[in-house]
């Protein structure tokens, strides 16, 4: 773990931030190399990506201020300037995002959104190392040989071994990646690529919960996130349902 890789003068380059954008850089380019070959438009591709970024963050930001309500009540600075975010938040509000984008640009949003979701795994992965090299979204205390220990400043509990949820989600999140490009190449239906990964996600989301030990807000017995991935699981679902009762209407491509 390192939260800082290293300064220049008064510039401190964070390894959270890092790998944010190695994230980000890696979405546009495999999102891009992947439009040029099924005859999408590349720079709509890019312009998805910066939309997507920016809202997201502002939606990860508002989830988790709704998730710590009843703290942000007490000190709003406190929450507004932490580096808390929920990663449900962002992909709501870059999906929505991208919506209005296609929307306004009279592109098939779900023919995009089926190019684009392998890229979206792809940056989370970097993201979620990002979250290691912070210390956020850690596990629980164990003393498996799994656990790994972060050091004093993290947003971790310094000095206990803990499951390094982090990357359990990053390998899952290249995984499902993987499984995505995979399956572009099979699908039948525009939107089938989509809502496989809303399910992959949704399920593995809902199962790294039960090992994550951070403070994230629940309901009864489940988490904020767990709810939300059950809901996105049922919504998926019915879509496809929905879908293949249409007549069908191929993916731009079939290619990965």
């Amino acid at each position: 773990m390192k939260i800082d890789i290293f300064s220049i003068g008064p510039l401190t380059i964070h390894g959270y931030g890092l790998m944010i954008g190695i994230g980000i850089v890696f979405c546009i380019l495999l999102g891009t190399k992947r439009a040029k070959k099924r005859g999408m438009s590349e720079d709509a591709v890019v312009d998805i990506a910066i939309w997507g970024v920016l809202i997201g963050f502002l939606g990860a930001k508002l989830l988790y201020i709704l998730v710590e309500f009843d703290r942000f009540l007490v000190n709003p600075r406190a929450v507004l300037g932490s580096e808390g975010f929920v990663v449900y938040g962002g992909i709501i509000a870059g999906v929505f995002a991208a919506i209005v984008y296609c929307r306004i640009k009279k592109l098939r949003f779900l023919s995009y959104f089926d190019l684009v979701v392998p890229s979206i795994a792809l940056a989370q992965g970097f993201g979620r190392i990002g979250c290691f090299l912070a210390g956020c979204c850690y596990g629980r205390p164990t003393h498996s040989f799994l656990g790994v220990t972060f050091p004093q400043h993290s947003l971790a509990p310094a000095g206990v071994k803990l499951l390094p949820t982090q990357l359990f989600s990053s390998l899952g999140d290249f995984v499902i990646m993987g499984i995505l490009l995979w399956y572009a190449k099979r699908a039948k239906q525009e939107g089938d690529v989509a809502i496989l990964y809303m399910i992959l996600y949704s399920v593995g989301r809902f199962g790294i919960e039960f090992l994550r030990n951070d403070d994230r807000g629940g309901f009864l017995i489940f988490t904020t996130s767990q709810w939300i991935s059950i809901g996105i699981v049922l919504f998926a679902v019915l879509l496809r349902y929905f879908l293949h009762r249409q007549p069908a209407k191929a993916p731009a491509g079939n290619v990965s």
